[in-house]
C-alpha cells in the first residue's frame, strides 16, 4: 500500500537489524557452477529459460540457488532487498536434481528460485510484515499461492523486505524501510527510494537475486516499485489468486500478484498461481476465470484498440518523450491508438478509500493476528499499537498515524463504511475503468506507470515528485487488472509503462503488455550507483569543471 492515499487521486485528480533466522551465505555454502557455456550467465535467464534449462540437464538446480545465493552475498549488502534466505534452498535443489534423474514428472517452475514479499506466510520462514511485533511469527504453512509453486517444482529462495505493514502504519512512513530489515535501497541509485511496499521483492528482481518474485499490492504495491526497479510487474482481477495466509490491509483491494523482468514469466507465474481457495470468498470466480496465460502470449495485437490516458502522463519531457515512443511500438504493433485527455474522477473518492482501508484494515488485521503463530504475543491491533509505543526500534523514523485512525472506525456494518465501498467501486469501476472503455470504444488503457524514482528521505518520509503522472489508483480500487512494462529511462532511472482493462481481462493485459516488450526491449540492468554523482547521466553534470 503507498502511502498519502489522497495524492494518488490528483491527477484530474542503524544498522540493517536481520532476525537471527536470517541465512549466511558464506562461501562454503555456494557450489561452484558446472554447467555449459551457454549458461554460464544465469542471471540472464528468465525464469522459463531456467526450468527449461534444468529440465534439459544444460545445467543443475543447485547450480542455479548457488549461483542466486552468490549474487546475494557479494551485492545485497548494497541493496538491503532480502530480509531472510531459506536455509533448506541448496537442500531442495539437490533433490530436485535427483527428480530429474529419476525421471519424474516436472512442474512447469521445477529447480528454479523464487523470492517471497514477508507478508506472505511459508512454511520454513517467519512471515513479519517488517514488525517485530510478528517477529515469531512462523506458522509453518504455506499461503496456498506458495504452496502451488512448490507443486509446479520452484524452490522458495527467501523472503524479501517491505515497507512495514505493506505500508499502512503512517502517513509519513518511508517506503521500503523495516523494523525487522531496515532500509531497502534501489539498485539503480543506492539513494533513491524502490518504492513500496513491495520494495525488496522489486529490488531484488532488478537486482537479479532471483528470476521470479511475488509482491502484494493495496494501491500501487506492485506496481510502483516494479516500475522504479524496473521491472515488470502484474497486478491480476482480485479475486484471481486467493489472499489466504497472507498479512492483509483490505479484503476490498488487496491481492497478490508476480514480480519479473519479463511478461512471460509474469504470465508463467499467473497461470501456476491461479485459482479458487476455501479459505478466500473473493477467489470463488477464479476458477472459471483462470487461463493458461502463457498460451496467450503470441504478440499479436492487430485489431485491438488501446485508449491512451493522456490525462495521466503529466508533463515531465523525459517521460512524455517516453510515452510517445511506447504508443509508436503498440502503435506498430498493430493495435489502434484512441487518445483521451480527460477524466474526472468522482468526488471524495481519496477520502472514502481512506475510510474503507482504515475500517477494513483492523477488521482484517484482527483476523489474521487471531491466527497467528502460537509464540506472537500481540493479537490485535489495538496490541500491536501498544507494541510500537515501547519499542525504540519501530518509533525511530515515523509514527502509526494510519493505525491509530484505524483503530478508531467504527464496525464494517456502518453506514458510513458502506457509502464509502459504494462511491469507491462505482467510481472506479462503472463510473471509471468500464466507462472509459464503453465511451471510447477501446479494448485496454495505457498510461506512463510512475516518475523515477524519488530520493529516500529519513526526515521528511516519502515525497512522489513529476507531476501527476500514472492512473494506476483506478485499477488498484476498482480490483481491476493491470501490468507495468519497462518504458525506458529518465536520466538513468527506470520508467515503467502501464496497461490496464476491465474485470477478469487478465489474459489481453498481458497480451499487450508482452507486445508491447517484445517491439521496445526497454529492459536495464542495474549499475548500483551510489548517487546521480556516480550516475553516468548526471554524475558530468554535476562535477565541477
Amino acid at each position: 500500500m503507498r502511502r498519502r492515499l489522497m495524492r494518488l487521486l490528483v491527477p484530474a485528480c542503524f544498522s540493517v537489524l536481520l532476525l537471527t533466522y536470517t541465512a549466511d551465505v558464506s562461501s562454503a555454502d555456494v557450489t561452484p557452477i558446472k554447467s555449459v557455456q551457454e549458461y554460464s550467465d544465469i542471471g540472464s535467464l528468465s525464469g522459463g529459460e531456467i526450468a527449461n534449462a534444468i529440465a534439459s540437464h544444460k545445467v543443475t538446480s543447485e547450480a542455479v540457488v548457488s549461483y542466486y545465493l552468490k549474487r546475494i552475498q557479494q551485492l545485497d549488502g548494497k541493496v538491503n532487498s532480502i530480509i531472510a534466505l531459506n536455509p533448506n534452498a541448496l537442500a531442495e535443489a539437490r533433490e530436485k536434481d535427483k527428480e530429474i534423474g529419476n525421471k519424474k514428472k516436472l512442474g512447469r517452475l521445477h529447480g528454479v528460485p523464487v523470492l517471497i514479499k514477508d507478508n506472505i506466510e511459508t512454511k520454513e520462514l517467519p512471515t513479519t510484515a517488517g514488525s517485530l511485533a510478528l517477529a515469531l511469527n512462523k506458522t509453518e504453512r504455506d499461503a496456498p499461492i506458495v504452496a502451488r509453486l512448490r507443486a509446479e517444482g520452484a524452490i522458495i529462495l527467501g523472503k524479501t523486505n517491505l515497507s512495514e505493514w505493506a505500508n499502512f502504519r503512517s502517513n509519513d512512513s518511508i517506503s521500503g524501510w523495516s523494523a525487522v530489515g531496515g532500509q531497502t535501497r534501489n539498485p539503480f541509485s543506492l539513494d533513491r527510494s524502490p518504492c513500496g511496499s513491495s520494495s525488496g521483492t522489486g529490488a531484488a528482481i532488478a537486482s537479479q537475486f532471483a528470476p521470479l518474485g511475488i509482491g502484494t499490492e493495496t494501491n500501487g504495491s506492485v506496481m510502483c516499485p516494479s516500475a522504479m526497479n524496473g521491472i515488470v510487474g502484474f497486478k491480476p482481477t482480485v479475486g484471481l489468486m486467493p489472499r489466504t495466509h497472507i498479512v492483509p490491509i483490505s479484503f476490498t483491494q488487496d491481492t497478490a500478484g508476480p514480480m519479473t523482468r519479463s511478461v512471460k514469466d509474469a504470465a508463467l507465474m499467473l497461470s501456476v498461481m491461479a485459482g479458487s481457495d476455501s479459505g478466500d470468498k473473493a477467489s470463488a470466480l477464479a476458477d472459471k476465470n483462470a487461463d493458461n496465460y502463457v498460451e496467450k502470449l503470441d504478440g499479436n495485437i492487430k485489431g485491438l484498440r488501446i485508449g491512451v490516458l493522456r490525462w495521466s502522463q503529466g508533463n515531465r519531457p523525459a517521460i512524455t518523450d517516453a510515452f510517445n515512443q511506447a504508443v509508436d511500438v503498440v502503435k506498430q504493433a498493430g493495435a489502434s491508438i484512441v487518445d483521451i485527455e480527460s477524466f474526472d474522477a468522482p468526488e471524495g473518492l481519496g477520502r472514502d478509500e481512506l475510510l474503507v482501508l482504515e475500517t477494513e484494515f483492523k477488521h482484517s488485521l484482527n483476523a489474521y493476528l487471531a491466527d497467528a503463530a502460537p509464540d506472537v504475543k500481540y493479537r490485535s491491533l489495538e496490541e500491536v499499537i501498544k507494541f510500537n509505543e515501547s519499542s525504540e526500534r519501530e518509533m525511530a523514523l515515523f509514527d502509526q498515524s494510519l493505525m491509530h485512525s484505524s483503530q478508531e472506525k467504527p464496525p464494517i456494518d456502518g453506514k458510513e463504511y458502506q457509502d464509502a465501498l459504494a462511491n469507491i467501486l462505482t467510481g472506479t469501476r462503472e463510473k471509471g475503468i468500464d466507462l472509459l472503455l464503453k465511451e471510447h470504444n477501446v479494448d485496454v488503457l495505457m498510461m506512463p506507470s510512475r516518475p523515477a524514482a524519488f530520493l529516500i528521505d529519513p526526515v521528511y518520509g516519502d515525497n512522489y515528485p513529476g507531476g501527476s503522472v500514472g492512473a494506476g489508483w483506478l485499477a488498484a480500487i476498482a480490483g481491476y487488472p493491470i501490468i507495468t512494462v519497462p518504458m525506458g529511462s529518465d536520466k538513468g532511472l527506470p520508467l515503467g509503462v502501464g496497461f490496464m482493462s476491465g474485470a477478469w481481462n487478465d489474459a489481453q493485459v498481458l497480451q499487450v503488455g508482452y507486445a508491447y516488450e517484445q517491439g521496445s526491449k526497454k529492459i536495464m540492468t542495474p549499475t548500483f550507483a551510489q548517487s546521480g554523482f556516480e550516475l553516468d547521466a548526471t554524475k558530468d553534470g554535476l562535477a565541477p569543471q
